[in-house]
């Protein structure tokens, strides 16, 4: 099968497409025969090593995952002895997680990390919502306990998990500020925000308005800006993966370890967001995708030879929404 392959952190240049042996799944997995797959943040880290210390977990010289990728929405060709919830010919989607492996034509992939696709979805709109939509539902729902009435603002709302964030912030009942660039202002708000901020006209942390929960999906923003938003005793949600400047040591995770020890000195709460591919979740996902209450937004689309090409759009910065790669036919 054909594969996009990595065997040194690097730039896109160091992704090349390869013929390697079709995965055969464990009890526990599927085979799925991958037709799309999509781009997050996390992908862009994984392939440059980046911040440098995470390497100590991805691998010291090289990834320990040859195949990049991991959302993914295909067909189950095959099932192993112990799976009995899927059947060979389900539509799913779901997220490998660390495992990657999502951009190649086949992957095999533990049952509990997929769901059944909505048929309300292409493969391409499955594909861009499994890591975006569970950190974006991790974080509202169960992190923030959002609730009915509540103000809630996003910062980085135009992107893969912004879009998301801001529908799931108006199905849990809240009133949205959604903070973006001057290009995307009307992109989020037929998303239903209530008040959009353009970031280039206006410093949302120096305003008046004060919220219950803010998400940061960004980490652009220190600890002290990013508080002033919120309600005394609001909720500080930082999961923001940053953006490549040339490679760091530690990069978002500073703000991040900064607000773990900022806790227990605060009426206000700071959590880190490391969101974890489940089934429940996925399940959720695609409930409210089946009722027509959520809809991933698709930026581009590229062949599965041109992920380094899509690699290099999204960590430029210009992407927003998500980016997804076809890899096989619907």
């Amino acid at each position: 099968m054909k594969a996009i392959v990595q065997d040194r952190y690097g730039p896109p240049e160091t992704l090349t497409l390869a013929d390697v042996d079709v995965p055969t799944p464990a009890a526990d997995e599927v085979l799925v025969r991958v037709q799309a797959a999509a781009l997050n943040a996390y992908d862009w880290h994984a392939m440059r090593g980046d911040p440098r210390l995470a390497r100590l977990t991805m691998g010291r010289s090289a990834p320990r995952a040859r195949i990049r990728g991991r959302d993914f929405a295909g067909r189950v060709e095959a099932v192993g002895a112990q799976v009995r919830r899927l059947r060979t010919g389900d539509a799913v989607f779901g997220d490998l997680g660390d495992a990657n492996g999502a951009f190649a034509e086949y992957v095999c992939v533990p049952e509990d990390l997929t769901a059944l696709r909505p048929a309300t979805l292409s493969a391409q709109q499955a594909a861009a919502l499994p890591l975006a939509g569970v950190t974006a539902l991790m974080g509202l729902r169960d992190v923030g306990r959002v609730e009915p009435g509540q103000r809630v603002l996003i910062n980085g709302a135009s992107g893969g998990v912004g879009t998301l964030a801001v529908q799931l912030a108006k199905l849990l009942g809240a009133t949205v500020t959604a903070v973006c660039s001057t290009r995307n202002v009307d992109l989020v708000r037929s998303l239903g925000a209530d008040d959009v901020v353009d970031y280039t006209r206006e410093d949302v942390t120096r305003g008046t308005r004060r919220h219950d929960v803010v998400l940061d999906l960004v980490g652009n923003r220190t600890l002290t800006a990013l508080r002033r938003t919120l309600t005394p005793t609001g909720t500080l949600i930082l999961s923001g993966g940053g953006t490549y400047r040339g490679g760091s040591l530690v990069g978002p995770v500073w703000l991040l370890a900064r607000g773990r020890l900022a806790v227990p000195f605060l009426r206000q709460r700071v959590v880190t967001l490391t969101a974890t591919p489940s089934r429940a979740h996925l399940e959720a996902l695609a409930a409210y995708a089946e009722a027509g209450a959520l809809t991933p937004v698709i930026d581009r689309t590229y062949p599965l030879p041109e992920v380094a090409d899509a690699i290099r759009y999204l960590e430029g910065e210009h992407a927003r929404s998500k980016v997804v790669i076809t890899v096989g036919p619907e």
